[in-house]
């Protein structure tokens, strides 16, 4: 089947998406995120406490080392596996078969996670998770461009960014709930499984002939890693702008137990935590999907972005000023509603930036390695600030600036409004 004169599963998309479709979508990726994010935001973080005493590091660098590791792998998953449903001809579509097997893998890589006896078993599982959790990410975000016109895509990205919120929130509760690491992995485990079903056995996916499908080599791969400024100036700046903000959050989120035990003496940590997530993701719904729809009406992208990260570098700024409770759960607040709006015109603006439908798995994966990057570098920065340059105090005001300069350069993309 071709749409004018280009087939179907390379063509641009001109007939709106229903909301079942959405719905389908946005809960397989909510899921995906909530086989992340139970670990990253307790399950890891006790796990690192647990081991800590017999590997000679402290918890803080065995956390870094793990999480470090694991985003190493999801740098080069993500678009690995965009490149290759790209050219998956396979009867179920080409991103069906990525989300099945990726999630499948993810949630086996769980449960090794679960049992994980030292530093180098928690290390190997958090890498299998992030290995195979990533496949099925990759098709999940592909599928955006590959059906949703541009002109919803704000408003579909919103949707996406509101369940990848309440996957976070899920993954927490989830973690913190379950009565104990094993049974906190072994609960995102299932719902990452369920999750995905109603779009894998509902919605039929975009099948691409043979003859349509893209040649392969692992030279041209590992070329599509470079972005050229000169040859695409705008994908080059909306990446870094990506980057740099979800840098900026990824400092915030990776000691947030250990600020609340360590610096702000929460009586408990595990509850603050949780607390503070639902607090972020209440304030993060409310903007997200309305943030998309209100730039898919004006049919603008960047003063969202722009503003979006400055109020999230206020938000970070916070935290770094008052270093209370009460400062805290404000600026959990007040970073939900900078993030909710940036999610969602964000991914809208990435896929107005794509170079051409051909790689669109690739690229989005490329893209999202501004996504996997921000955790390896974050690791890397926050260890040495934490505990040689000026503690959480130091650490957040960077962040704040990191965020800034995110939301400056948005301004440097020159072919979106």
């Amino acid at each position: 089947m071709t749409t004018g004169g280009a087939p179907a599963a390379l063509a641009e998309p001109t007939v709106r998406v229903g909301r079942g479709w959405t719905a389908a979508l946005s809960l397989a990726n909510g899921a995906i995120w909530v086989g992340w994010f139970g670990p990253l935001q307790i399950l890891l973080a006790s796990q690192a406490e647990d081991f800590a005493p017999g590997s000679g590091m402290s918890k803080e660098t065995v956390l870094a080392w793990v999480t470090g590791a694991g985003a190493v792998v999801s740098l080069v998953a993500n678009p690995l596996f965009g490149a290759l449903s790209d050219r998956t001809t396979a009867r179920a579509g080409r991103r069906t078969p990525w989300i099945v097997a990726g999630t499948a893998g993810g949630a086996l890589a769980l449960l090794l996670l679960a049992g994980a006896g030292g530093v180098g078993t928690m290390a190997v599982g958090w890498c299998l998770v992030q290995l195979t959790l990533n496949a099925a990410f990759a098709a999940v975000t592909a599928a955006v461009p590959d059906r949703v016109p541009r002109l919803q895509r704000g408003t579909v990205g919103g949707w996406l960014g509101a369940a990848q919120v309440l996957g976070v929130v899920a993954g927490t509760g989830l973690a913190a709930a379950a009565g104990g690491v094993r049974a906190g992995y072994a609960a995102c485990a299932v719902f990452t499984v369920v999750g995905v079903l109603p779009y894998v056995l509902c919605h039929r996916d975009l099948r691409l002939a043979r003859a349509d499908r893209p040649e392969w080599s692992w030279r041209s791969f590992a070329a599509g890693f470079r972005m050229s400024p000169r040859r695409h100036p705008d994908l080059a700046w909306a990446w870094l702008t990506r980057f740099l903000i979800n840098l900026g959050n990824s400092l915030v989120l990776l000691y947030l137990l250990y600020y609340l035990r360590d610096r702000l003496h929460h009586p408990d940590p595990d509850r603050g935590v949780l607390i503070l997530t639902a607090v972020n993701s209440l304030t993060l719904t409310a903007t997200v999907v309305m943030g998309g729809m209100w730039s898919d009406r004006v049919g603008r992208r960047k003063p969202f972005v722009v503003w979006s990260g400055v109020l999230m570098a206020v938000a970070t700024a916070l935290l770094a000023g008052l270093q209370t409770w009460p400062g805290a759960i404000v600026a959990a607040a007040v970073l939900g509603v900078g993030f909710g709006v940036f999610t969602s015109v964000d991914f809208a603006l990435m896929t107005d930036v794509l170079p051409k439908a051909l790689d669109r798995g690739k690229d989005l994966g490329v893209i999202n390695v501004a996504n996997a990057l921000p955790q390896v570098t974050a690791p890397a920065l926050a260890a040495p600030i934490v505990t040689h340059l000026g503690g959480y105090r130091a650490l957040y005001l960077f962040s704040a600036v990191v965020g800034l300069a995110g939301a400056v350069l948005v301004n440097r993309i020159r072919g979106v409004r």
